[in-house]
């Protein structure tokens, strides 16, 4: 009984310079460089205390880096240095820019110690964007 169950397959590992903007699905293990809070902000209102949490985290692997938007309780494993498989991940664009999110439809897992060194000098989240209009004949 050891078959994998129709629908189950292996996740497909994407590489951080692999990234495009317009792209989702993707499933990746990199390193937190550094990670900053932007929004906290707690709701009254309501049966419970609802608190909304967004950082700003850069991670990255061997080849290059970009910025992750992390929210809620994805904060807490954003931690420098911290290994994490980030799986479904989708590609935002913020003014321009790429970011990684990964949202209800994904997870976010802390793993092992990657033995890679992020390549710093590779940030995906600086090349700006521009939204072109193609018009087909």
């Amino acid at each position: 009984m050891a078959e994998a169950k129709p629908g189950m397959r292996k996740p497909v590992f994407t590489k951080v310079d692999q990234l495009r903007p317009g792209t989702s699905g993707h499933t990746l293990t990199v390193k937190v460089v550094s990670s900053k809070m932007v929004m906290q902000k707690g709701r009254p209102d309501g049966p419970q205390m609802r608190q909304m949490r967004i950082a700003e985290c850069l991670v990255g692997d061997e080849t290059g880096m970009i910025v992750f938007t992390a929210r809620n309780d994805q904060v807490d494993l954003m931690k420098p240095d911290m290994t994490v498989t980030l799986r479904n991940a989708k590609i935002d664009m913020f003014k321009g820019s790429m970011r990684l999110a990964v949202d209800k439809w994904g997870r976010v897992e802390v793993t092992e110690p990657a033995s890679f060194t992020v390549k710093e000098d590779n940030n995906l989240s600086l090349v700006e964007y521009e939204l072109v209009n193609v018009v087909e004949e």
